[in-house]
């Protein structure tokens, strides 16, 4: 009755049902809801902005309101010509699957990955290729491996600036090798103003196609407010953009209030992400105190993002490990399967968690993991 663009009735997984089955309270270190996690927001001013927005009326256009390019542009340097509002990353994803795969293609990606995008590339009837970042002094990529990995059908490099969950950001000589092999690019760079210390260069270019991904879920931690945006760059702009445009002219998705507000949104953005930025900080902070104790297990490099990666001893399958977690400790981690890492031994913990639960959930998960093997 359904079409085989995904699994439909595909079972819950062991770690789901292992949290519904817990009795008490669990110390989760994977949120990741900015708006569930104790950040202070500025709701009246929030309020006050999105009640004037509520008066506009409707206004069509299928590559945003002028204002609502304009707003974004400024905040790039860019031309407000460059600019396509969408109603989520996610959506923008679509978009630019639509504009450059026909069935049966491939987007190549590095792997660890997040999984979301499989799944986005799976609803468009599109294969996602993977190639993998190699760890040495800091997550890397290999020009060589990620040649090797394209083929015949692949139509876009997907880069994710910082990645998601190493928190490795592009460097500038990387992005010179990925863009000389001449594929057309989308960057994912919702996490790219969250750097622990100096962030690596925005990927946009003018010597290849490009598609840089931004939005409010991060850069402002409302992902409730419903607003990304395309910048593109690169020769082929203005025919990329007309096409963009035919596409979402077929959806107008993105609600006219959150356009209207978004030159004001912006300019109180940076109160938002100060303070996630100050909770990362803490977080990574006391994690690597944490982890002074606890010579079993190391923190593997990360530049930026809202995520840690955790190497552990391997005794058992990371998913054995997260799920003896929760129903003999009460803590909810990610395995590193979840985002396709190669081998066993990785943890995941996200930094936006709440300083009390993070430090109470990580000095149980250190305890546990190093008696494991006793």
């Amino acid at each position: 009755m359904f079409s085989n663009r995904a699994h439909w009735t595909a079972a819950t997984n062991r770690l789901t049902l292992a949290r519904q089955a817990y009795r008490g309270a669990l110390l989760d270190l994977t949120v990741s809801n900015p708006t569930k996690a104790g950040i202070i927001y500025p709701l009246d001013e929030l309020s006050e902005i999105m009640s004037r927005a509520a008066r506009a009326p409707y206004d069509p256009q299928p590559l945003g309101l002028a204002s609502a390019r304009e707003a974004v542009a400024r905040e790039l340097a860019c031309d407000a010509d460059d600019i396509v509002i969408t109603a989520s990353t996610s959506e923008a994803y679509s978009y630019l699957f639509k504009l450059l795969c026909d069935p049966g293609d491939a987007v190549l990606t590095a792997t660890p990955s997040y999984p979301l995008i499989e799944h986005l590339a799976a609803l468009e009837l599109i294969e996602m290729h993977s190639f993998p970042l190699e760890l040495h002094q800091r997550w890397e990529v290999n020009i060589d491996r990620l040649r090797s990995a394209l083929t015949g059908r692949t139509r876009a490099i997907l880069v994710v600036n910082p990645n998601n969950p190493t928190g490795s950001y592009v460097s500038a000589p990387e992005q010179d090798e990925i863009a000389a092999l001449g594929t057309p690019l989308i960057s994912d760079e919702v996490f790219h103003p969250f750097a622990f210390g100096e962030s690596g260069p925005s990927f946009v270019r003018d010597d290849v196609l490009t598609f840089t991904l931004g939005g409010l879920s991060k850069s402002a931690g409302l992902p409730h407010y419903k607003l990304g945006w395309i910048r593109v760059s690169g020769p082929g702009k203005a025919e990329a953009i007309n096409a963009l445009e035919w596409i979402a002219d077929n959806f107008l998705s993105v609600a006219t209030p959150v356009q209207v507000a978004l030159p004001e949104i912006l300019k109180i953005a940076p109160k938002i992400r100060n303070a996630i930025r100050e909770r990362t900080a803490a977080n990574l902070h006391a994690l690597r105190a944490l982890l002074e104790a606890a010579p079993a297990t190391r923190l593997l490099p990360i530049e930026g993002g809202w995520s840690a990666v955790l190497r552990v001893p391997r005794f058992e399958s990371d998913e054995a490990l997260a799920l003896r977690q929760i129903e003999r400790h009460g803590i909810v981690v990610h395995p590193g399967y979840f985002f396709d890492f190669a081998t066993e031994g990785h943890v995941v913990v996200s930094l936006l968690t709440p300083p009390e639960v993070f430090e109470n959930g990580v000095a149980r998960l250190l305890e546990a993991v190093n008696n494991q093997g006793q």
